[in-house]
């Protein structure tokens, strides 16, 4: 089994930014994929970004060039850094992870964490 625990989610005006962690534990972290998805109220949940074994990363177009995914195998720890926040960005946000087809980046996650609120106001 594998644990995936988010934190630094928060309130932030339109504009700001906040880094979401992801903490994992029970399973070699270095050989997965990782990923941040988001669900708004009363949409469907939605890929944000992915990291891959490489490092190779990938993104919705919505947040190419404010978002930035990262790991950092020694911490077991995934971040998601968020600039230029907009209000469309509110969203509860799911840290993912999975160890097979682990090019696939957009499907077929096996670990999700609990989620954290991101809320940006105008």
């Amino acid at each position: 089994q594998v644990q995936l625990v988010e934190s630094g989610g928060g309130l932030v005006q339109a504009g700001g930014s906040l880094r979401l962690s992801c903490a994992a534990s029970g399973r070699a972290f270095t050989y997965s994929t990782m990923g941040w998805f988001r669900q708004a109220p009363g949409k469907e949940r939605e890929f944000v970004a992915a990291i891959i074994l490489s490092g190779t990363t990938y993104y919705t177009d919505s947040v190419k060039g404010r978002f930035t995914i990262s790991r950092d195998n020694a911490k077991n720890t995934v971040y998601l850094q968020m600039n230029s926040l907009k209000p469309d960005d509110t969203a509860v946000y799911y840290c993912a992870a999975k160890f097979r087809s682990l090019l696939d980046y957009k499907n077929g996650y096996e670990y999700w964490g609990q989620g954290t609120q991101v809320t940006v106001s105008s």
